[in-house]
């Protein structure tokens, strides 16, 4: 396959399990104030903001008639249960050897994460490997335009990585990320859920030409 200028990693569900506590977060608050979120619902908030993602859940209580609560009342109670959650995510498998084999390479790296610097703090501090990644893009960068599924997350990577990003290899786990990577252009690898999954990934929902994913360890550099 070659080698990539650089490599664009996703964090949540793509180097780290964090997708089912996520959901678990959202789904408690959901319910909290009268709202069942589906398996469907859970899949569609994947990869993007906190904050779009919240606005996303009151517009669906908005939808059944429910009082949706503000912003910052829906936050105030999935934030704690997401905190306690999440820093004991595991690494994807093939994570580890994925990173490690782009540093002792020298491709370079960069986190594109819908996760705000914060967030990511607290779920990679048992996680020292994931310091080879030094470039990072946040959800709450201040010179992010828009979250996914808006290509600004991987422009904004590729260039400050000093890389076109039609030469770089994105990698994914969510409809709303890997729209984010197609869009600017990237050459984009997508996770799949397992099967059986609450929030199944289907190739259908993804981008033309994407290159699925059963696991991380199928990535070589030949």
């Amino acid at each position: 396959m070659g080698y990539p200028a650089a490599c664009l990693f996703d964090l949540d569900g793509l180097l780290l399990d964090t997708e089912p506590l996520h959901s678990q977060a959202w789904k408690q608050a959901a319910m909290h104030f009268g709202l069942a979120l589906t398996g469907e619902q859970l899949l569609a908030l994947r990869g993007r903001r906190r904050l779009d993602c919240a606005e996303q859940v009151r517009q669906w209580m908005a939808e059944v008639d429910l009082l949706a609560p503000a912003v910052t009342q829906l936050l105030a109670v999935r934030q704690p249960i997401a905190e306690a959650l999440l820093p004991s995510a595991r690494p994807m498998p093939g994570a580890r050897e994925l990173v490690e084999a782009c540093r002792d390479r020298g491709v370079p790296m960069a986190l594109v994460t819908s996760s705000s610097r914060s967030a990511v703090a607290l779920k990679e501090a048992p996680h020292p490997w994931l310091a080879d990644i030094a470039q990072r893009v946040y959800g709450d960068d201040p010179e992010l335009a828009a979250g996914k599924p808006a290509p600004d997350p991987y422009l904004l990577a590729s260039r400050r990585l000093g890389v076109d990003a039609s030469a770089c290899w994105a990698f994914e786990d969510s409809i709303a990320g890997s729209q984010s990577a197609a869009a600017a252009g990237c050459v984009v690898h997508v996770l799949l859920s397992a099967p059986g999954s609450a929030t199944q990934l289907l190739p259908a929902q993804l981008p033309d030409h994407s290159r699925l994913l059963q696991s991380l360890l199928q990535i070589r550099f030949d």
